[in-house]
């Protein structure tokens, strides 16, 4: 019989009780969760939403897990992880979402030669609709692997990354991601009312057709360029708006912006 693996959450913000849903509705019982978080009001939702336990003490949260999820702010990741070593637990798995965390400075918060993954999520997490890249260090089994990748599996998908470098880019492409297509549809709503519609109806249009975009493109073997060219007539519409995208160099504008973002990830990640 599989053992059942008991977690701790410290801290439980949006995407920390995205991962506590999705764990939750996985399989998991709310009486194998336990919660810390500083926020009374946080953690009484988290007992009435999810049933799970929860403490104000991070070590009191730990004291049963075998996975312990890290979603605290990347300021106090590392008090977080001095003080549930220091509690003298062993063989934990440590999970970590804090952005631009690095796992050598996840290890160097220990003298002990701890089990760290470190994840990137986004924020479609919170329906189960999101994509999470992990990376582990030397000390994780590969069951632990199993273990962390069940969890980023039940808010969406997952992929390994064979190296941590590499994180910087996905931070920059899937991590932000989201908030380049909210913009989208941000100013297609906003057109759509210039041109006369309503506001009700220009979001209708503008985030179903986001919708349906990305369905189609996630269930067909077309590439997205091919996608584009079927839905381009030659002297059609389509190829009207397309040529303004393309006079107004839309290809380096997307370039720059993934670019500075992939950038600024790396300064977080020395501190900067």
């Amino acid at each position: 019989m599989t053992k059942k693996n008991k977690y701790a959450f410290i801290g439980a913000g949006n995407m920390g009780q995205a991962l506590i849903q999705g764990a939750r509705e996985s399989g998991v019982s709310g009486e194998d969760i336990s919660v810390s978080d500083p926020s009374v009001a946080v953690r009484e939702k988290c007992a009435s939403l999810f049933g799970t336990k929860t403490f104000s003490n991070n070590e009191e949260a730990a004291a049963s897990a075998d996975i312990v999820v890290l979603a605290v702010k990347p300021q106090i990741i590392g008090e977080a992880i001095q003080s549930l070593v220091a509690s003298g637990r062993e063989n934990l798995l440590y999970i970590s979402v804090a952005a631009g965390v690095t796992l050598e400075q996840l290890s160097s918060y220990s003298e002990k030669n701890i089990a760290i993954v470190r994840c990137m999520p986004n924020t479609p997490a919170v329906i189960r609709s999101g994509i999470t890249a992990l990376i582990a260090n030397q000390n994780v089994t590969e069951p632990q692997r199993f273990d962390a990748e069940s969890l980023l599996t039940a808010v969406g998908k997952t992929v390994w990354l064979d190296k941590e470098s590499l994180m910087d880019a996905v931070t920059a492409v899937s991590g932000s991601g989201p908030a380049y297509f909210f913009m989208l549809i941000e100013l297609l709503e906003s057109c759509a009312i210039e041109l006369g519609l309503s506001a009700e109806l220009g979001k209708e249009l503008a985030v179903q057709t986001a919708y349906g975009a990305c369905k189609l493109a996630r269930n067909t073997s077309e590439s997205a360029g091919e996608l584009r060219k079927n839905v381009t007539s030659p002297n059609g519409t389509t190829e009207a708006a397309l040529k303004v995208f393309a006079a107004a160099d839309i290809d380096r504008i997307v370039k720059s912006a993934v670019t500075a973002a992939r950038d600024r990830s790396i300064e977080l990640a020395k501190g900067n």
